[in-house]
């Protein structure tokens, strides 16, 4: 790695002011800065230097998005097998790759889109390139269908980088989870991508692998399925493993889980925003089914983008609450919208990202009267000052 170093040491006086390549410098400085922590510091103020730094946050994150982003490669290609009765002639390997060759253009077109616009914006404004995207780069192929044409997929991502993240002033600024806004931009702009039985499934071959299904091919999710009052034909089994249709990388639960387990364990994402969700979505359930409306507290936990949205979405430390009062009321208000919404809105039966974009915006004004709150209490425990 020293010639690596070496070698970026004697090409950057090119990126920097006067030099040669100095309409490159953001980009030369977010590469750089992805690869080697900046040893760089303030010269003024009393400060806490650490080589965590935002990137490496971020990075960190994209890892634990690592099971759940590969599963879901995986069960593209087994619904695919599936649906064409070919499940059983088809190895592990096919039914991977072709999920692979699937979801990896819709990777490409996120990052291509959404990190192209970071560094023109970075550039413009003579800044470093903000590292948000690499996780907002990322999550938003996974809440999507596969379906999903690429074309709109890119006009999404712009949407979310200039109108949800570039406009407040880039990342750590952003009221909105920019990959929530791509989501609800798709879902509100073109629902005949995002909702409905025919965008689940990839339809044709890739490369000679898989199947060309016919063109009036159908295949609904449980959600969908509920919504249409038809009892969900996959197995418990089936809906926690992941083997059914639904986004590419919300349908596992056990991969959901081993990603958690990253997060919670490097502590980048809080365990009562977790945790309350997951009460909040449970008892709410439980109020609704001793009613007779609505479905099991459980059921609820894998069918949909509940778990992935309590694990990966409600957390982000940017648009979640800061305050650890706060961020119970943050979880527990997600968690109960979103099986309000699935329960009483027969045309979103998903229900969680709507609830997630609700959170983020009460998540400042919580904080706000939390914050108050203990300013109070400790004004009455002290006396006046």
């Amino acid at each position: 790695m020293s010639f690596l170093r070496n070698y970026l040491n004697k090409i950057k006086p090119n990126f920097e002011k006067d030099g040669k390549l100095h309409a490159f410098h953001s980009l030369f400085d977010g590469f750089e800065t992805f690869l080697y922590v900046p040893n760089t510091t303030r010269k003024a103020g009393v400060n806490i230097h650490d080589a965590i730094d935002s990137k490496r946050i971020m990075s960190m994150v994209v890892i634990a998005l690592m099971p759940a982003m590969l599963f879901g490669m995986y069960n593209i290609g087994y619904q695919n097998y599936l649906a064409a009765g070919t499940l059983a002639q088809a190895s592990f390997l096919e039914v991977f790759c072709y999920g692979f060759l699937a979801v990896l253009p819709k990777i490409l077109v996120s990052y291509i889109v959404g990190l192209g616009i970071e560094f023109a914006w970075a550039q413009w404004k003579g800044e470093e390139i903000q590292e948000g995207y690499l996780v907002s780069g990322i999550l938003i192929p996974l809440i999507i269908p596969i379906g999903c044409p690429l074309w709109m997929l890119a006009i999404a991502c712009a949407f979310s980088v200039i109108f949800c993240k570039e406009i407040f002033g880039g990342t750590g600024m952003n009221i909105f989870n920019p990959a929530i806004c791509a989501r609800m931009f798709l879902f509100f702009s073109y629902p005949g991508v995002m909702t409905g039985d025919k965008v689940w499934v990839a339809q044709s071959s890739i490369f000679g692998l898989g199947n060309n299904l016919p063109d009036a091919f159908t295949a609904a999710t449980p959600l969908g399925q509920i919504g249409q009052g038809i009892n969900p034909t996959a197995s418990i089994c089936d809906m926690i493993c992941g083997f059914i249709p639904g986004s590419i990388g919300e349908t596992s639960v056990v991969a959901i889980a081993l990603g958690a387990c990253i997060l919670l364990f490097t502590g980048i994402a809080s365990w009562r925003t977790m945790l309350s969700v997951f009460v909040g979505g449970a008892l709410m359930a439980v109020i609704f089914e001793q009613t007779g409306q609505g479905m099991t507290w459980w059921h609820h936990f894998v069918m949909g983008g509940f778990a992935f949205g309590a694990v990966f979405m409600a957390t982000d430390p940017v648009t979640s609450c800061r305050t650890q009062t706060g961020q119970y009321i943050y979880g527990f208000l997600i968690g109960a919208m979103a099986v309000i919404i699935r329960v009483l809105n027969a045309g979103y039966p998903e229900g969680m990202m709507l609830a997630i974009f609700f959170g983020n915006m009460f998540a400042p004004t919580i904080d706000h009267f939390v914050v108050e709150r203990n300013i109070s209490k400790r004004l009455k425990r002290g006396g006046s000052l």
